[in-house]
């Protein structure tokens, strides 16, 4: 399916995409476990409009978004597991500031064993949105386990996730809605080269307190031009 504004929509379980140490991936009932070690964090979801959860309510919530696997109308999203390769285990990695560019989205790897049969946790989990279909516009949003992070996995998973927007389904501009308070946040997307557009200041009211609403974005052009 394609949109006016040239924008393709097929199911993401067509599309698992790996990188050097990771494969993004729809949720299954399989990572509930997983989950549910960042979702009871109240740092991790700190910033985020979810509560902190307990084990059933994470099920329910990872289970609701393992269906979440397609874009075909506004609003529609993919949920994309992030599971850590099975060779690299806990490994140290590189560090999210010093992180040189990662191997992208290899077709030719998309196939039912992705993992050589070896599977790995699920360290962190990625958002895609059709914010809007005929003008080709697409949101992404991303969460980590607190003992994943400053080891450039982020980077690595946030990287092949413009690959998937651009490349794959034709995206015009990516944006990310953060809090500009989330500095973890607001570095990542300087380091995806994403420029900061909007600053609105308590335009949002999360978890019962006025909160700043920051918003960046990457072009086509500018992603292609930096790739």
């Amino acid at each position: 399916m394609t949109t006016p504004a040239g924008l393709t929509t097929l199911p993401f379980d067509a599309y698992p995409l790996r990188t050097d140490r990771l494969m993004l991936r729809p949720l299954t009932d399989a990572d509930v476990d997983d989950v549910f070690a960042y979702q009871s964090d109240a740092e991790v979801v700190r910033y985020l409009p979810w509560p902190v959860r307990d084990l059933d309510e994470s099920r329910e919530h990872t289970l609701t978004r393992a269906g979440f696997t397609r874009l075909e109308n506004d609003r529609d999203a993919l949920i994309l597991a992030v599971e850590l390769h099975g060779e690299h285990g806990d490994g140290d990695g590189r560090s999210d500031e010093h992180q040189t560019d990662e191997r992208q989205t290899d077709e030719s790897q998309n196939d039912a064993g992705v993992n050589d049969g070896v599977r790995g946790p699920v360290i962190g989990d990625l958002t895609v949105v059709l914010e809007s279909g005929e003008l080709a516009q697409i949101e992404i949003g991303w969460v980590f386990h607190p003992d994943y992070q400053r080891k450039g996995y982020a980077t690595e998973a946030a990287r092949a996730l413009l690959e998937l927007a651009f490349a794959h389904i034709g995206a015009h501009r990516v944006l990310a809605r953060l809090d500009p308070h989330n500095t973890a946040s607001v570095a990542l997307c300087q380091r995806l080269g994403m420029r900061q557009e909007a600053y609105f200041r308590e335009s949002e009211i999360l978890k019962g307190e006025w909160g700043d609403l920051a918003i960046y974005a990457l072009l086509r052009s500018e992603w292609e031009a930096v790739r």
